[in-house]
């Protein structure tokens, strides 16, 4: 086996120790430190711990498939947002009166749409005028909150559907509604990334771009379609997670790309492109959970959490350098 073979699996498998030292620190630490009496590895805590990872956990999973292309999205926040004030307020127009329960899967359909339109649209311009991934989404960031806060104020938008609320909140084998989703989200794009031509060409991508294109890859469509699957993704998160709450403030979904890119990087992703794994991702997403959880279960602040898992962050980036770099002289430029 070859040294870069060793660095893939280490980086990958790096995820999962960490995931196990978490929980072995804070139920130690718990014992000892925490004024609850529920132990921190009860089994009804790791499920709950798992729906709790399902909005950002979604948008990381598609955020991972941007990444390994070499580009980023920094809108799915704004497009979360967007996408749940469409399927909660669209249940009440009056096109759609006397529907009944059969507005549940319109309005879910128009939410999806909205994020994939949106995706659509920062791809598109992505392709089209070759102004980085970084530039785009950072104005369709504001842009899109712009729009948010221009469909209804200040106020929040709101709708309760006791249906919809009732199949948000049922258990499958113990697992949530929304458990689920994610879980199946995480398994459908690791076959596309692993599977297919459309996985093995966003790898090709993001390592070589310029040999991409010599290889007959047509890199724009391939741009537009992830930025599509993104979009679509971040709405799906919303719809799974406002299909429970019925209730979207302006502000909300503020973060969730920082968080995203987090969990992605704390993966093993590389922030150039061209390496990453949708499972170790789905760790990521654990991981930060957990430290969040684990921190709060201890009796430690917000503030100390994110301080914490920035640190983290910083030192998974200087790491990542040191497995990735070319020479010994490249630390020192």
């Amino acid at each position: 086996m070859t040294s870069q073979s060793y660095s893939k699996y280490i980086k990958q498998g790096a995820i999962w120790g960490f995931i196990l030292v978490e929980l072995i620190f804070f139920s130690v630490a718990g014992h000892f430190l925490s004024l609850s009496d529920t132990a921190f590895m009860d089994f009804d805590n790791m499920l709950l711990l798992l729906k709790q990872s399902v909005p950002i956990g979604i948008i990381a999973i598609g955020m991972t498939v941007i990444m390994i292309n070499g580009n980023i999205d920094l809108s799915v926040g704004a497009t979360f947002a967007l996408a749940g004030i469409v399927m909660l307020d669209s249940m009440t127009w009056p096109i759609f009166a006397g529907l009944g329960d059969w507005v549940i899967p319109i309005s879910w359909a128009l939410a999806l749409l909205t994020g994939a339109i949106l995706g659509g649209l920062n791809g598109l311009i992505v392709w089209k005028t070759g102004v980085d991934a970084f530039i785009v989404t950072l104005g369709a960031m504001l842009g899109y909150r712009g729009l948010v806060f221009m469909y209804n104020g200040e106020n929040p938008t709101s709708h309760l559907n006791w249906t919809l609320v009732d199949f948000a909140e049922a258990q499958f084998l113990g697992i949530h509604t929304a458990s689920w989703f994610f879980l199946a989200v995480t398994a459908i794009i690791w076959l596309v990334m692993t599977k297919t031509v459309h996985g093995r060409n966003a790898y090709a991508i993001g390592d070589n771009r310029e040999a991409a294109i010599n290889a007959g890859i047509r890199v724009g469509p391939h741009f537009l379609r992830n930025f599509i699957l993104i979009g679509f993704l971040a709405a799906l998160s919303a719809v799974v997670f406002y299909s429970e709450s019925g209730s979207v403030n302006p502000n909300d979904g503020e973060l969730y790309e920082l968080w995203a890119i987090t969990a992605v990087v704390l993966g093993g992703t590389k922030l150039a492109g061209g390496s990453g794994s949708i499972l170790s991702t789905f760790g990521g997403v654990i991981a930060i959970q957990l430290l969040r959880k684990g921190l709060g279960y201890i009796g430690a602040d917000t503030e100390t959490v994110n301080l914490v898992i920035g640190l983290i962050l910083i030192a998974v980036l200087f790491l990542d350098r040191q497995l990735n770099r070319k020479g010994r002289g490249e630390l020192r430029i």
